[in-house]
C-alpha cells in the first residue's frame, strides 16, 4: 500500500469509529486511533521516521484528555407522565455532546440504555431509600449488586476495550476511563425537610461505601450525596466567611472525612434563580454572569455574579474546616423557561449560554481556578414534579417534554454550535380538546372542571407573565381541558367535562403559548436501533486495529 494512501484509510478508520460531534473528547479519541492506525504504517522506512512524531502525538493526546476533564453533564429527571425512550434520552446527550449523566435513582431501562453508551453515570438513591440503607449493610450490598455491579460487569464500553487493544503506554492510565458516581440521597438537609434525614443519611453513605468496596468498584465508582447551597452561608455575605450551617457543622464533617478518605467528590447544587425567586429584593444582574451587576469585594477579590460568590463560599467552608483540596462538583445549575415571572426562555438562555462561557474558559473561580465539572439541570422538563417549591419547577429543561430545544444554546460540543432535537419522535393524533365556543366562560360547571383538569394535569404555564399568561378567558379554559386530554392520550372520554368540550383539528397555539399534543411513549426505538449500529461500527474497528497489531 503506498505510503500516502496509508495515512488516509487511518483517518477515515479513525473517523467511522467516533460519534460526529465535535467535543475535545471525541477529538481526542479519533486522534488516538488515528495514531495507533498510523504508526502501524507497513512501510519501514516510514514506521522508523515516526517513531519521535508518535512520542510527540501521544503527550499531546494526554493533554487533550486532560483539557477535557470538566465537561458538561446534564441531570436526567423522570418525574414526567410520558417519558421519552431511554434510548432517545441516550442519543439526544450523545448527539449535543454531553459527556455525563446524572440520574435520581437507578431504573433498569434506563441502565440499560446508559450501559454501552460511553457516558460517565452518576446513579441516584432517593431520600425515601436512606433508613433501609443506613440500618442494613446487606441491603446496600444488594443495592450495589443490583444497580452498579451488574452494570460495570455485563457492559461492554467500547472505549475502554479499545484502550485494551491499542496498548499505548503513555496514555493507557490515563484515557478511557469510565467514571461511575452513586449519589446518596439528594438534597437530604435541605431545611424545608425538618430534619428528617439527619439520622439516615450519613450511616446509609457509610453502608454503601462498604458495599462498593466488598465488590471490588471502589476505586472505579465513587461516593457522594448530592447537597443544597443551603448546607453552608457566610454571615457577612463575603465568600471568605463561609462556612457549615451550625445544626449539621459535626455531620457535615463526617461526610465530608469519608469523601476525602475515598477520594469521592462534594456535590453542591448552586441556583441563583432561587435566590430571585425567593427575595424580590435580589439584584437581578447578579444572576447572571454579564458583569452588569454590583461587586461583591471580599479583600482583594470582587465577585460579578452569584456563582462564584456561593461556590467560594463553600471553597472557604471547607478549607476553614481543613478540606480545602476536596474536589467539588457542581451537581444542578440552570434557569427554568415557564411558571414565574423569570422563568423564560430569554433569562434561561441568558444564565445558562452565560454559564457555559464563563466554565468553558477553564478559568474557575477566584478560590478554585481551573476547569468545573458541573450537571446542568435539567435535560427535559417533567410534568409530574411537585409544584411545591414554585410553579417552576416543571419547566427546568433545556429541552421540551418531547425533546425539542427551547432556545439557542451553544454547549461548545457540536458542529453547528446549537442544540439538536431528539430523533424519530411519535406524537399522538393532530387534535386537541377545547372549550366548545358556544358555552359561556361563566358557565357554572366551567370553574369545577378547571380545577379537576389542573389537579390532574399540568397547568403551571397559566399564570402572571408565563409563556400562556396572554390568554383570554375561553384559551384559559382550553388549555387547562387540552393538557387533561393529552396526559391521558386522548381518550374521548377525557374531552368530557360535562359537556363543555370538543376535540378540534385545528391547533389553539398562540406566538408563545404551545397547546402540547402527546407523544406515544413507545416511540423512537430506531434510535435505540441506530445506537447499536454504530457501536458494531466501532467494535469492528476494534477487532480490525487488533487484527493489523498482531500482525505486523
Amino acid at each position: 500500500m503506498s505510503e500516502y494512501v496509508w495515512p488516509r484509510v487511518c483517518w477515515m478508520g479513525a473517523a467511522s469509529s467516533v460519534a460526529p460531534q465535535s467535543s475535545p473528547l471525541h477529538l481526542c479519541e479519533r486522534l488516538l486511533l488515528f495514531l495507533v492506525c498510523f504508526g502501524r504504517n507497513p512501510n519501514p522506512r516510514f514506521r522508523e521516521s515516526m517513531e519521535g512524531l508518535s512520542l510527540m502525538f501521544r503527550v499531546f493526546y494526554w493533554l487533550c484528555l486532560v483539557a477535557s476533564v470538566g465537561g458538561i453533564g446534564a441531570n436526567w429527571g423522570m418525574q414526567t407522565s410520558h417519558p421519552l425512550p431511554p434510548s432517545t434520552v441516550v442519543r439526544l446527550l450523545r448527539d449535543n455532546g454531553f459527556q455525563k449523566v446524572k440520574l435520581f435513582d437507578a431504573d433498569a431501562g434506563t441502565m440499560d440504555a446508559l450501559g454501552k453508551s460511553g457516558l460517565e453515570v452518576m446513579v441516584g438513591i432517593p431520600n425515601d431509600m436512606l433508613a433501609v440503607l443506613a440500618s442494613s449493610s446487606k441491603a446496600a450490598q444488594n443495592w450495589v449488586s443490583s444497580n452498579v455491579s451488574a452494570y460495570i460487569n455485563d457492559g461492554v464500553n467500547i472505549r475502554s476495550k479499545l484502550r485494551y487493544i491499542i496498548r499505548v503506554s503513555l496514555v493507557e492510565r490515563f484515557a478511557y476511563s469510565f467514571k461511575w458516581y452513586v449519589a446518596v440521597g439528594n438534597e437530604p438537609f435541605l431545611e424545608t425537610y425538618n430534619g428528617s434525614f439527619l439520622q439516615t443519611t450519613f450511616p446509609a453513605l457509610q453502608n454503601i461505601q462498604s458495599a462498593l468496596i466488598k465488590a471490588g468498584v471502589g476505586s472505579q465508582v465513587k461516593v457522594t450525596v448530592p447537597l443544597n447551597a443551603d448546607v453552608y452561608g457566610s454571615p457577612s455575605g463575603r465568600p471568605s466567611d463561609g462556612d457549615f450551617r451550625s445544626d449539621i457543622h459535626d455531620l457535615m464533617l463526617a461526610i465530608i472525612k469519608l469523601l476525602s478518605d475515598n477520594a469521592g467528590p462534594f456535590t453542591v447544587n448552586i441556583y441563583p434563580f432561587i435566590s430571585l425567586y425567593r427575595d424580590p429584593n435580589f439584584p437581578i444582574d447578579y444572576a447572571f454572569f454579564d458583569g452588569n451587576s454590583s461587586p461583591v469585594v471580599d479583600g482583594t477579590t470582587s465577585y460579578t455574579n452569584m456563582f462564584d460568590a456561593n461556590h467560594d463560599t463553600l471553597i472557604w467552608a471547607l478549607k476553614k474546616n481543613g478540606y480545602g483540596n476536596l474536589p467539588v462538583v457542581v451537581g444542578e445549575i440552570g434557569w427554568p423557561t415557564d411558571g414565574d415571572m423569570n422563568a423564560n426562555p430569554q433569562n434561561a438562555q441568558r444564565f445558562n449560554q452565560g454559564f457555559m462561557n464563563h466554565i468553558s474558559m477553564g478559568q474557575g473561580t477566584p478560590m478554585r481556578p481551573g476547569p468545573i465539572d458541573a450537571y446542568l439541570f435539567s435535560l427535559v422538563d417533567e410534568d409530574e414534579k411537585s409544584i411545591q417549591p414554585g410553579n417552576f419547577e416543571r419547566h427546568w429543561g433545556v429541552f421540551t417534554y418531547d425533546g425539542l430545544p427551547k432556545y439557542q444554546l451553544n454547549l461548545g460540543t457540536t458542529k453547528t454550535g446549537s442544540l439538536i432535537q431528539a430523533q424519530n419522535i411519535q406524537y399522538l393524533d393532530k387534535k386537541w380538546c377545547v372549550l366548545k365556543p358556544a358555552v359561556a366562560p361563566d358557565d357554572s360547571r366551567i370553574a369545577p372542571s378547571i380545577s379537576y383538569a389542573c389537579s390532574q394535569a399540568d397547568c403551571t404555564a397559566l399564570g402572571y407573565k408565563t409563556s400562556c399568561g396572554d390568554l383570554d378567558e375561553q384559551g384559559n379554559i382550553s388549555y387547562a381541558f387540552n393538557n387533561y386530554y393529552q396526559k391521558n392520550d386522548q381518550d374521548d372520554v377525557a374531552c368530557g367535562f360535562s359537556n363543555l368540550a370538543t376535540v378540534t383539528e385545528k391547533d389553539p397555539s398562540t406566538r408563545t403559548c404551545r397547546f402540547e399534543i402527546m407523544i406515544v411513549v413507545d416511540s423512537a426505538m430506531p434510535g435505540k436501533l441506530q445506537g447499536v449500529r454504530d457501536c458494531g461500527v466501532a467494535l469492528l474497528l476494534a477487532v480490525f486495529v487488533s487484527v493489523v497489531w498482531q500482525l505486523v
